[in-house]
């Protein structure tokens, strides 16, 4: 009785604690600080148990039950974007082909509880001119919300003096130990920013996208080989390289391409991993004028499934998702030295048979930002 009551004050205590973020806004609470109330090894305001080890306790009705320190967890992703921001060009300023990729990745245990959350978000802008042709530098890196880090600048607007990854980071934790209904629960303004005071006290942007967001990858999330206590990340990598000016003849355009990869790691090796990619496109004319209808979201390649209509032209038969599904699960049990080391064809294919069998796109794209979620 007296180790189920150290647990229960133990994960009271924790559910509220918000961990400062570096670069990234990932979140890295270990199930290992949640169910380790009744050792000796001491940390700031609790107790913990290092060993995944099981052991036994007794119940009040002097029972014996097995206790084990890690459980299967799911994995989810969740990957959205907007075309809202773009503008024509007008009075002689220029137009704005703008996407902003808003991101969330959790994992969930059997209970129906959030264990880890990680948010992130690209904005992707690209400016032209009044006749339709690109001023922007194609070739410069698009880095995201969390890689931007101070860089983004959201500080100085800021009533509360956070950055947008610092925020994003805050809520993420806050997030944790919660069930979707109570995610779904957390009380917000008219222009969605959180009023319950603790939040509101670390996150003052509006959150309602990215509560969303959360539930659409918790919705996502499946059974691929993670356990509680490893580290959830993601990351991504985005290029506008293939858009083009306008023309006489032919609409000019921001082409985006974003692949998106959440992974989580067991001492650097990979126990699960999911992909995704999205590709915002903002078309506009030889005048200046955007032509896309700005409303409404932009769906990942996930989310469209077949309507991405790749199978068709695919030669085994496989849509991108089920393509990319099949890497994800080929990276499990490597580190990230390792997926960049998966041998690939001429054509850019992977060279084992196994895995071209169920993946025959070129794999690049993938290896890269995998590798780069795992580091």
């Amino acid at each position: 009785m007296k180790k189920f009551f150290a647990l229960t004050m133990a994960c009271a205590m924790l559910t509220g604690v918000l961990s400062g973020c570096g670069s990234t806004a990932v979140v890295h609470v270990s199930d290992a600080d949640l169910l380790a109330a009744d050792t000796g090894t001491t940390t700031d305001e609790t107790t913990t148990e290092t060993t995944m080890e099981p052991t036994e306790t007794t119940t009040e009705e002097g029972e014996t039950a097995e206790v084990t320190g890690a459980h299967p967890v799911k994995t989810g992703l969740a990957v959205q974007g907007s075309l809202s921001s773009s503008k024509s060009a007008a009075d002689g300023e220029d137009g704005l082909g703008q996407a902003d990729i808003n991101i969330a990745a959790v994992t969930v245990n059997e209970e129906g509880v959030i264990e880890s959350c990680v948010i992130d978000a690209v904005q992707i802008k690209m400016n032209f001119d009044g006749a339709g042709a690109i001023t922007s530098d194609l070739t410069a890196p698009v880095l995201s919300k969390a890689e931007r880090g101070d860089d983004y600048g959201m500080t100085a607007a800021s009533s509360i003096g956070k950055e947008w990854y610092q925020q994003a980071q805050a809520l993420a934790d806050y997030v944790e130990g919660k069930t979707l209904d109570e995610v779904l629960g957390i009380a917000v303004d008219e222009s969605t920013k959180p009023t319950d005071a603790d939040l509101a006290s670390s996150v003052t942007i509006s959150i309602g996208g990215y509560i969303g967001l959360i539930e659409q990858a918790y919705n996502n999330a499946t059974d691929l080989g993670a356990m509680s206590g490893d580290a959830l990340s993601i990351a991504q990598e985005t290029s506008i390289g293939d858009s083009t000016s306008a023309t006489a003849d032919a609409l000019g355009a921001l082409s985006g391409n974003v692949s998106v990869a959440a992974v989580t790691t067991n001492n650097g090796v990979i126990t699960s991993c999911v992909l995704d990619g999205i590709q915002p496109k903002v078309e506009f004319d030889a005048t200046g004028a955007v032509t896309t209808d700005l409303t409404g979201s932009v769906s990942s390649k996930n989310t469209l499934g077949t309507d991405y209509g790749m199978s068709k032209a695919s030669a085994i038969g496989k849509e991108w998702n089920e393509q990319a599904a099949a890497f994800a699960a080929y990276t499990v049990g490597k580190t990230a030295d390792e997926v960049t080391g998966i041998a690939v064809s001429e054509t850019g294919g992977a060279a084992d048979a196994d895995l071209a069998a169920s993946c025959s796109i070129a794999i690049g794209g993938f290896q890269s930002v995998v590798a780069k979620a795992a580091k």
